[in-house]
């Protein structure tokens, strides 16, 4: 069966990426304009992150200062962010996988408790919630321990940890909008420079880093927003009331010539030619689709009976039908070829699209940004950056390698946000207030 076009393909997949990332800038931007407005208390706080260690900006500064003191900071930011990604890659490519979980779960439990808490605190002075510290405090406590475990535990919905993920990142760009503005547009700018020679240059960190987990057939070391949920060799989905499992051998099989059992608890294996696209998509591999029946579903042979003509169907519509056979296995475990290795399910699908948390972070910073401004600047920086993303998603498609996802939306919304800033507002707020329509 030939493949659609990779336009039909990942349409779903590219929704599944856009809608999150707009949740994640419509409540940055609410949490901007209602409590980190300019006429609130927390915005004239500023506050001191590693995109501001060297210089803190003043009002009463000149222009000159202001620029040259936000390009040091990013000059620093930048520098950091590439000697602890260097090092992540060091540490992954020696194995030190636990320390990389563990620095992992400690960086989400500190965000969760002291940025989430400092951002809980604002809006409860903004808006006058009553509540005492204990309450809170214990509130805090819950929401810091749920949502760490929600991020790292794949024994949670779907869906919980993909809003986790979500909060996750408003928290993380709330924190960051509340960066002085040069920086905060020079930062910006400094970071899609980055990732784009992180990612696409020869010995970039995050090119490194890619390589890595893909020779070794690992997830990336880091967190990572997937639009669907993986299907995994241990998930034991089902895929029919019948109680059979499907799964895809990943090595060419010897054993050709085995002998049929009787058993009830057989399974049947279907030959099929694979095109290992992962690998080299000019090689061609004889693989395995094995459906087994599982031995909690193994009491009625009628059901056994009706397992193998769908398998024969499936056969037949493969071209394979006189391949078929029966072989048993204990404890109703399926077995893949000759090496005998129980396995409960492969994944069959593509996995899905996955979006860095620091593009979620990086683009809600920008609407955050203009949101201190206006919302005409916000709706533009919205629609530049979604455009910038659908444009690299089609990239991804196109290539089918991993691509950053900052430059083009980041250069979209910062271009888009002077332009309606310098440009398109005055023209628009002249026209309106003297009655002039167009």
């Amino acid at each position: 069966m030939e493949s659609g076009s990779v336009l039909e393909t990942i349409g779903q997949e590219i929704i599944g990426v856009m809608a999150p990332v707009s949740v994640c800038m419509l409540l940055v931007v609410l949490l901007v304009y209602t409590v980190y407005n300019p006429s609130s208390s927390a915005a004239a706080t500023t506050i001191r992150t590693a995109a501001n260690l060297v210089y803190m900006e003043s009002p009463t500064d000149s222009t000159a200062q202001k620029l040259e003191g936000a390009i040091l900071n990013a000059v620093v930011f930048i520098v950091i962010i590439t000697l602890v990604t260097f090092l992540l890659v060091l540490l992954y490519y020696y194995r030190f996988n636990n320390f990389l979980l563990y620095y992992t779960r400690f960086s989400v439990f500190l965000i969760f408790s002291a940025m989430g808490s400092s951002i809980l605190i604002s809006i409860v002075q903004r808006f006058n919630i009553p509540i005492d510290a204990a309450t809170f405090y214990v509130l805090l406590f819950n929401f810091t321990v749920l949502g760490t475990i929600s991020v790292f535990s794949d024994g949670i919905p779907i869906i919980v940890k993909q809003s986790t993920m979500v909060v996750l990142g408003i928290i993380v760009a709330a924190w960051f909008s509340r960066l002085p503005e040069w920086t905060t547009w020079i930062v910006l700018v400094a970071l899609a420079l980055y990732d784009l020679a992180a990612v696409l240059a020869p010995g970039g960190p995050l090119k490194l880093l890619v390589e890595l987990a893909s020779s070794r057939e690992e997830e990336l070391p880091a967190l990572v927003y997937e639009c669907r949920p993986n299907v995994g060799r241990n998930s034991g989905a089902r895929v029919s009331n019948l109680g059979f499992l499907v799964a895809a051998g990943v090595g060419m099989s010897s054993d050709n010539n085995t002998s049929n059992s009787d058993n009830s608890n057989g399974s049947v294996e279907l030959q099929e030619l694979l095109r290992n696209g992962d690998r080299n998509d000019t090689a061609i591999e004889r693989e395995h689709l094995v459906i087994g029946v599982d031995e909690d579903d193994r009491s009625s042979g009628g059901e056994i009976e009706e397992v193998r003509e769908e398998a024969g169907e499936m056969a037949a519509l493969m071209g394979d039908g006189d391949s078929i056979e029966r072989r048993s296995h204990p404890n109703g475990r399926l077995w893949r070829g000759s090496e005998r290795q129980g396995i409960e399910m492969e994944d069959l699908n593509p996995r899905g699209i996955k979006l860095g948390m620091g593009d979620f972070i990086f683009y809600s910073v920008l609407v955050g940004r203009a949101a201190m401004y206006d919302l005409m600047t916000v709706y533009a920086c919205y629609l530049a950056i979604i455009s910038g993303l659908g444009c690299t998603l089609i990239l991804l498609a196109v290539c089918r390698h991993a691509l950053p996802a900052l430059p083009i939306s980041i250069t979209l919304g910062v271009v888009f946000y002077f332009l309606t800033r310098l440009f398109m507002e005055p023209f628009v707020v002249g026209a309106s207030t003297n009655l002039i329509m167009f």
